[in-house]
């Protein structure tokens, strides 16, 4: 399914190191033609230093030994750029390099003497600093992201200038999300945002790249369909995703359809998929507009069947897919269920995709899991919902507890209105009197 494929509108939001692993996943699902495929890994290869994964892929998709002659001349030119940056933070190899030099900071650390301002005694400088950074770029574009997530830790923990501070952190964010440190990315993430709300200039673009790369987090993490929730949700990244980014929604419906503690946030979700809807809809948000707003049980099963094909070839949503199917099989049968009080298991089973004798056995799980008040009839082969009558009572209860206020709101606006216009009829009929005062006046005068 490359038709709802959206590698190529996340990528121009992405660092192209963090492209990499989703071109691997397009190669592995086959979406595209190898060889497209492997000349776009070329091409992000040949803007990096990772020559010896470059030459790999090149032998590979040309089917050959040889590597261009360039790209041996470029492996001598980063080998002798890293000499010469190490040479440039030799001092502060020296000072916490090995073992000894790693219990020498700790010992810093936990004395609070880390900073920049006790470490001149031993020669590090400001200027060693601006080496240090420029050292943990060039490991990242090397692929050595280990390195470059510990490079650039120490310099945003020394640096007075703060002149990298946030290409710093954007660089630190993406090591660990390749890395896969998901903990330490989530907290990278947190104060990337709080950095993000409090500067000025380029907010909007920032922002768009923070909703991206955090997708990588938040469907990998133990606690990131909350995270996505929350901030997805809130109105200065919604507003970001209506601007520029409205394919996010998929992953915000997702996030919704899976996390059960959110359901109550549906009729939000609903309400910016409908306004996105000419910019943006596929199968997934597709599904949800059809149950909570249409309530069409046959078109969302429909589009749930697509669903699976989208959460398959989706970099970030495969993992979920099992999760995803159960959940909104879940939603359509407490939807249909809050409409109907009896219902037959075979239509059930044909809408959610099942054979008669699975369905029933998935309905007496859902009724014991979510403790509904619904019995089985074995032999009418019908499902009984005890208590609808209670449940349509309340809707229609919530529905009409505010008419009351609303009704005398009207009726004292409508009464408003009339003593108002009243008023001006009076005033109108007054300045009239008035006028044909003066104009007695005037003739009597005039005689």
């Amino acid at each position: 399914m490359a038709n709802f494929d959206l590698t190529k509108k996340i990528a121009g939001n992405l660092d192209r190191h963090l492209i990499l692993p989703m071109l691997d996943f397009l190669i592995a699902r086959q979406l595209y033609p190898q060889q497209q495929l492997d000349d776009a890994k070329m091409s992000l290869l040949a803007k990096t230093n990772m020559v010896d994964y470059y030459a790999e892929i090149y032998k590979s998709a040309k089917q050959t030994d040889e590597i261009p002659a360039d790209t041996k001349d470029k492996r001598q030119v980063v080998v002798d750029n890293l000499r010469k940056l190490q040479g440039e933070i030799r001092v502060f190899l020296e000072a916490f390099g090995g073992e000894d030099g790693a219990t020498h900071m700790q010992i810093l650390k936990s004395e609070g003497n880390f900073k920049l301002e006790t470490l001149e005694s031993e020669g590090i400088t400001e200027k060693t600093l601006e080496s240090i950074y420029r050292y943990a770029k060039f490991q990242f574009e090397c692929g050595n992201y280990s390195g470059a997530a510990e490079y650039l830790f120490y310099y945003r923990s020394l640096s007075v200038s703060r002149e990298h501070d946030s290409a710093a952190m954007w660089g630190k964010l993406a090591a660990e999300i390749l890395m896969q440190n998901w903990d330490t990315a989530l907290e990278d993430l947190k104060i990337l945002r709080e950095h993000i709300d409090n500067s000025s200039g380029q907010q909007l673009t920032a922002r768009t790249w923070l909703l991206h790369w955090a997708l990588f987090i938040f469907f990998n993490h133990p606690d990131g369909r909350d995270g996505i929730i929350e901030l997805f949700f809130q109105d200065k990244y919604m507003s970001v995703i209506q601007a520029t980014s409205p394919h996010l929604l998929r992953y915000l419906t997702t996030a919704c359809v899976c996390n059960k503690k959110k359901r109550h946030q549906i009729k939000e979700l609903v309400r910016c998929i409908e306004q996105e809807a000419f910019n943006y809809q596929d199968p997934i948000t597709e599904f949800v507009t059809a149950l909570f707003s249409e309530h069409d049980f046959k078109a969302a099963q429909a589009k749930l069947q697509q669903c699976e094909s989208v959460l398959m070839n989706d970099f970030f949503l495969v993992s979920c897919r099992e999760e995803f199917l159960e959940n909104a099989k879940l939603m359509i049968f407490e939807n249909y269920c809050r409409i109907h009080t009896v219902i037959d298991i075979d239509m059930i089973a044909e809408k959610l995709g099942m054979d008669r004798e699975k369905a029933e056995i998935w309905i007496v799980n859902l009724i014991r899991q979510a403790r509904l008040e619904a019995r089985i009839d074995s032999q009418a082969n019908q499902v009984l919902m005890d208590s609808q009558g209670s449940n349509i009572y309340q809707m229609i209860k919530e529905k009409t507890k505010h008419l009351g206020v609303r009704t005398v709101m009207l009726a004292e606006g409508l009464t408003a209105k009339q003593l108002n216009a009243k008023q001006q009829q009076q005033q109108n009929q007054n300045q009239h009197q008035h006028q044909q005062h003066q104009q007695q006046q005037l003739h009597y005068h005039h005689k």
